[in-house]
């Protein structure tokens, strides 16, 4: 009896210390010096693992040999490019950002222009605010002129960075010696930045709106290709220009651009049925997404960068809905006179594309304003509304917080609340499974390929990146906040 327990105990060591060493091997060779982020905005879980299956040679499929793909990986609420952007740089949600939409609202700031004279204001992050939208450098930037102002700073005017109320992974990384680089898709991104306005060492945003560059494949393929040449000169070891010389970023990233594109441009595109199968429109983007990775994945390789390098590969959002037939667009309008109906003028601001928030000039009229709300329910096609508790459970009071909307209203799924003119065939933004059921893939070529099933979040993201990278997780500041761990079962984070 002692024989057979010796013999269980002694294979039960050999199992587990060649798991040790499996595991030991794997972090061993590919210590990870610098991390690629790379986003393919609009794409799902389903859309990527089904790639990969389809096209077994693609720079995709190459970087999923050796990667942790994660099943079930979700955006935060809402899934609107500014607020996901967020999630990955720091950790959190609008909860501890403060960020809501591309287009939201504050009552403590003042308007453009204004002299501060008055408070409550519209924030619009998109290219609005560039000095000339349709050049690729928004004309010179962000014309302050265009900015709201903030009346308890002097009436100065507030750029994105100022708006952002935690630290970001370029923050972190920035204080701990490392080098930083990022390229995103619009002016308004400078929000990047952080709160300092300079956590970024080399930083590369171009209009996305410039010459209609997102109303076409060509226009956009362009689009990401002289952002792809921005990331291929830092590689190399110089700025996105290429003209100056400067250290291989530890951190570097780019958001692509057509996928997106591909799946709501116009009738035609994205899938052809409610299972994901691709159009051709949208595979031609997925082809030209993989043919940028892989240039990108080429010049790691010519550098002898690619064995230090952890690439992730996921989506700032989703999109919906997959399944065509169940698209309906609504005229928001209907749901903005409804409110508005309770009290005239009663709406101060809102927004929206596949949910709606609204801000109140008058908290005390909520609930009047969700009444309204109900009794149109079904002509705005909507599938639940969140207000008081059920709002505050998620996100700060909007009585003490100035930017949380007063009510959220979800509509059905497939529902897009703009002009029935408006030929965009999906869209992104809600909180349904569609629009935040993204691929999180983190591949380095030391690794073993796994699926995890455990649900995880974007969010998790940002403390994995600055762990990778050396950094404690807990400097983000939305990581203390909201309690945002770090991915599961990634080598060298111990066992999970």
């Amino acid at each position: 009896m002692r024989t057979r327990f010796l013999l269980v105990a002694a294979a039960a060591v050999l199992v587990s210390s060649v798991g040790m060493s499996a595991r030991a091997q794997e972090t061993a060779p590919g210590q990870t010096k610098h991390v690629l982020v790379l986003t393919m905005d609009g794409s799902h879980a389903i859309d990527l693992q089904n790639y990969v299956n389809s096209h077994p040679h693609s720079n995709l499929a190459a970087l999923y040999r050796h990667a942790i793909f994660y099943n079930d990986a979700s955006t935060p609420w809402p899934s609107d490019s500014f607020p996901a952007e967020m999630a990955i740089i720091t950790g959190g949600t609008p909860y501890s950002t403060g960020v809501w939409y591309e287009i939201s609202y504050s009552r403590k700031l003042s308007p453009p222009g204004s002299h501060c004279a008055t408070r409550g204001t519209e924030i619009a992050l998109d290219e609005s605010i560039d000095y000339d939208p349709n050049a690729l450098n928004g004309g010179g930037g962000i014309d302050p002129a265009k900015l709201t102002l903030n009346p308890d700073k002097g009436c100065t005017p507030v750029y994105p960075h100022d708006l952002l109320r935690v630290n970001t992974i370029f923050d972190v990384l920035k204080a701990k010696g490392l080098y930083t680089a990022w390229i995103d898709k619009q002016i308004g991104d400078e929000m990047d930045q952080g709160p300092t306005g300079h956590a970024i060492d080399d930083f590369l945003k171009i209009e996305l709106h410039h010459a209609h560059a997102a109303h076409s494949l060509p226009g956009i393929f362009h689009f990401d290709d002289l952002r792809t040449e921005a990331l291929l000169h830092e590689i190399d070891g110089r700025d996105h220009t290429g003209a100056h010389k400067e250290p291989v970023p530890n951190i570097m990233g780019l958001t692509y651009q057509a996928i997106s594109v591909g799946e709501k441009l116009k009738a035609g595109y994205g899938w052809t049925n409610g299972t994901g199968t691709k159009s051709p429109a949208l595979l031609s983007a997925f082809d030209h997404t993989d043919m940028e990775i892989g240039r990108v994945l080429a010049e790691l390789r010519k550098n002898g960068l690619y064995d230090s390098t952890t690439v992730i590969v996921t989506a700032k959002h989703g999109q919906m809905p997959i399944d065509i037939n169940k698209l309906v667009k609504v005229d928001p309008s209907v749901m903005v006179n409804a409110v508005n109906g309770v009290q005239q003028g009663l709406v101060a601001d809102s927004t929206g594309d596949d949910i709606y928030m609204f801000w109140l000039k008058d908290h005390s009229k909520t609930a009047a304003a969700v009444t309204a709300l109900e009794a149109i329910q079904k002509q705005a096609h909507i599938r639940r509304i969140f207000s008081g508790t059920a709002l505050n459970l998620l996100y700060r009071n909007p009585a003490t917080d100035p930017r949380t909307p007063d009510i959220i209203v979800e509509p059905s799924l497939g529902v897009i609340y703009t002009k029935p003119s408006n030929p965009t065939i999906a869209e992104h933004g809600g909180f349904s499974y569609e629009d935040t059921h993204v691929p999180i893939m983190i591949s380095n070529v030391a690794w073993r390929p796994r699926h995890v099933r455990a649900p995880v979040h974007t969010m998790q993201l940002a403390p994995t990146i600055v762990k990778l990278l050396g950094a404690d997780p807990n400097q983000l500041q939305a990581v203390r906040i909201e309690g945002t761990e770090v991915l599961p079962d990634v080598p060298g984070f111990g066992v999970h």
